[in-house]
């Protein structure tokens, strides 16, 4: 495989490993989202949910634009436990505090593998688009993590 070659199939498994895991940040979110009690919780779950959606996108066009063309991918096996779990701690009576500490532990997910995906060579515009992307995550995670502390004090 000549240098060009490997490094487009380099981009190519980075930026799939990145939409895996958004697709399950998007699904999860969103189903956590419904499940919350607390009303401002619950609207920023689904926009966040949007947002997964939304850099899921930035990153098949830009696959779309270095010449893959099927860039459907159906998530991780780890992110269906995740939201398995979560639908169970829902049916259970878990509180906002439990889902969002599921939440936490898969946002743990998609903060690892931005920082996996950041050790690949990427092209410079490629790069900034991920470290753009993993700054919200890193941001939203810590988010997360507030609220919950937040609500165990309460």
């Amino acid at each position: 495989m000549d240098w060009a070659k490997r490094k487009t199939h380099e981009l190519e498994n980075t930026l799939r490993a990145l939409i895996r895991v958004l697709g399950d940040s998007q699904r999860g979110m969103a189903e956590i989202g419904e499940r919350l009690q607390d009303q401002t919780l619950r609207r920023y779950f689904l926009m966040e949910s949007l947002r997964r959606a939304n850099f899921r996108g930035e990153l098949e066009n830009i696959l779309h634009q270095h010449g893959v063309a099927d860039v459907n991918e159906s998530g991780t096996m780890t992110g269906k436990v995740y939201r398995a779990w979560a639908e169970l701690k829902a049916a259970l009576g878990a509180g906002d505090d439990a889902m969002l500490e599921t939440a936490e532990q898969a946002e743990d997910e998609a903060r690892d593998a931005y920082r996996v995906a950041l050790n690949a060579e990427l092209p410079v515009p490629v790069r900034q688009k991920v470290v753009e992307q993993r700054t919200h995550i890193l941001i939203a995670h810590e988010y997360l993590r507030e609220q919950r502390e937040g609500l165990k004090a309460a």
